[in-house]
């Protein structure tokens, strides 16, 4: 059985920004919709179908929750579907949004808004 990896979170920003690995949020819609980080895809059980019919399973993807804890089950899930390179976020959206990430709003007509 493959192994979930750890990824902190300025390297999954710099995989995120270099287009290496694909993003996804786990948290729940509210959540999700206040903030998310730029560009991740909001992975559901009614998002689930899409994300794997539209993915390539050799793209490396990394998994966020809330503090990085839910996302290691997601992530094992997802390796177990037959992706091939899978990591959690460590510290979830929380690190990423205390690193001063990228986030944007659901309803932000902006590219991203810049926490501070």
């Amino acid at each position: 059985m493959e192994e979930v990896l750890h990824i902190n979170v300025q390297s999954a920003l710099e995989k995120q920004q270099q287009g290496k690995a694909r993003l996804v949020d786990i948290r729940d819609p509210q959540s999700f919709a206040l903030a998310h980080p730029t560009n991740a895809f909001h992975l559901t059980d009614h998002t689930l179908t899409q994300f794997i019919q539209e993915s390539d399973y050799e793209e490396p993807v990394m998994v966020m929750c809330y503090h990085g804890i839910s996302s290691v089950g997601a992530a094992q899930y997802l390796l177990n579907q037959g992706f091939e390179e899978v990591y959690t976020v460590d510290g979830g959206f929380e690190a990423w949004s205390e690193s001063n990430c990228r986030l944007r709003a659901l309803n932000d007509t902006s590219h991203s808004i810049q926490q501070s």
